[in-house]
């Protein structure tokens, strides 16, 4: 397997850019998950896609989400939205780096209905293939977007308003929990503490690139 830069036609197919050889396995999961995706109950629930995971597959920084809204499940692509684009504005603005050089996933990878939250079941049923995408991409940071996010990847039932402002730790990885940006949509008060944990952020991938 090469571990050269991908070339441009990859890119494009894709959605994700990097090595060659980490460009491969997430596609690997993305086959697997093609092959798999009757684990839970959305595949019947009207979802229209598997919307998986985008950016640079060797990315120091890593978002996920919770799940899928309207937008993405009909474009195929997460954060894609209103939601997206103040997720690209906490990327490029806050932290000063391309959208494109981070690598964006969900805990589910099919939307609910309604936009509902995902069912304990579901969120179990795609978490697997989270974890694999985390070992290829081996961030430094992850910054977990909800209550959702936060509570599957760490396994806890801690209030977001509670775990926000602090780093955790999955499996050496530091990982930061904030707030939703379809959340802030509907909460703009509530951004003043998102910018509080991306300066957090941003201050920790500074200190690791030195």
């Amino acid at each position: 397997m090469g571990t050269g830069a991908a070339p441009d036609e990859m890119i494009k197919k894709t959605g994700l850019t990097g090595d060659r050889s980490t460009i491969e396995a997430i596609e690997a999961i993305r086959n697997e998950i093609g092959q798999e995706c009757s684990r839970c109950s959305l595949c019947s629930l009207g979802r229209s896609q598997v919307v998986n995971s985008v950016g640079n597959t060797n990315a120091r920084l890593m978002f996920v989400g919770e799940a899928p809204g309207a937008d993405e499940d009909r474009i195929g692509e997460p954060f894609v939205g209103r939601a997206g684009q103040l997720l690209t504005d906490i990327i490029e603005k806050g932290l000063e780096i391309p959208r494109e050089q981070v690598f964006i996933g969900n805990i589910n990878r099919c939307r609910p209905p309604g936009n509902r939250a995902p069912e304990p079941d579901e969120a179990a049923a795609c978490k697997p293939f989270l974890l694999r995408e985390i070992e290829t991409v081996k961030p430094k940071v992850i910054v977990v977007l909800g209550a959702t996010a936060a509570h599957n990847l760490l396994d806890v039932k801690t209030p977001i308003s509670k775990m926000r402002g602090q780093f955790h730790d999955y499996m050496g990885v530091k990982v930061m929990p904030t707030f939703h940006p379809a959340y802030l949509l509907r909460d703009p008060n509530k951004k003043r503490e998102v910018w509080e944990d991306i300066k957090l952020v941003r201050a920790l991938l500074n200190e690791l690139a030195e």
